[in-house]
């Protein structure tokens, strides 16, 4: 995907397994919008192909119309329209839609009297969602779904994309909140500069990057430590008092992690071990040099 002299797009290929979830991560400007517009076929690529069950999103969009179900980043609803008008008239465009009345309660939409410009920024997320969700599509792509939302409805969002995909529904979102990744994820695209960095499970991702973490009192003299260690493995203090140490988890390096400790007068609270979060690869990935 070119724009002008930018190459936004550039070799990004991946695949989606029906009544499963992808989630395609990315930094702002990494790509990873331009990549789902032209899936969705609102955008044409500049080059390369890609199909909807061997079907052309773009000279096939009518066929297509029916089955796919878009939250577009910008909502795409009417200034004018209030939540259940709008849901209204987008499910009678459909043979068989959702029942709006359940959907818009499960969504918190019913309440709503102001319109669509008055909304606040997570009711218009939960509308847009309904919208893209009413008319019982067999793949959906969403954009940044839960941005704006409070915890609770957040946490609604998540339940209900859990639900899609237990009835088969396909779905592909964008995300910049990696614990939302993890939770619903079964397939991650890391996109970075407008490449895939790397993509597979969340468990394939995390996979053999060992990690200690600990609290302790804020500011030590992490420096002493990060002496002693292989030059493979880090130290850092995350947050204030939560201290990580990536790279290696052998009991050699749990001992020295203790022994230091004890040398600069603090016990290690909630010291564990275990592989690093998407959030460690996703940044690793996304702080590396540019490789073109």
């Amino acid at each position: 995907m070119r724009y002008g002299d930018l190459h936004a797009v550039r070799g990004v290929s991946f695949d989606v397994q029906s009544g499963s979830v992808t989630a395609v991560l990315g930094r702002n400007g990494a790509g990873k919008t331009s990549t789902i517009d032209v899936c969705e076929g609102y955008r044409s690529a500049s080059a390369g192909s890609v199909q909807l069950w061997g079907l052309d999103p773009i000279a096939d969009g009518r066929e297509l119309r029916a089955r796919v179900g878009v939250m577009l980043q910008d909502g795409g609803i009417y200034g004018s329209a209030k939540a259940l008008r709008m849901l209204r008239h987008v499910a009678a465009f459909y043979a068989h839609p959702l029942p709006v009345d359940d959907l818009a309660e499960r969504l918190e939409l019913t309440n709503i009297t102001a319109t669509y410009r008055r909304m606040s920024g997570g009711e218009k997320q939960r509308l847009a969602l309904a919208c893209a969700i009413v008319g019982r599509p067999e793949l959906v792509f969403l954009d940044e779904p839960t941005a704006g939302m409070d915890p609770q409805s957040r946490r609604t969002t998540w339940e209900l994309i859990e639900q899609l995909r237990a009835d088969g529904v396909t779905i592909v979102l964008t995300t910049h909140l990696l614990d939302e990744a993890e939770r619903l994820a079964d397939h991650v695209v890391i996109i970075d500069k407008g490449r895939v960095k790397r993509q597979g499970s969340v468990e394939d991702l995390t996979e053999g990057v060992p990690v200690i973490t600990f609290r302790a009192d804020a500011n030590l003299p992490l420096h002493t430590l990060q002496e002693r260690l292989a030059v493979s493995v880090t130290a850092t203090e995350e947050a204030p008092g939560q201290y990580r140490v990536d790279g290696s988890t052998s009991p050699d390096v749990v001992r020295l992690v203790g022994t230091w400790c004890s040398e600069v007068g603090v016990v290690p609270r909630m010291l564990s071990t275990g592989s690093a979060r998407l959030e460690d690869v996703f940044l690793g990935l996304t702080d590396a040099p540019d490789e073109s």
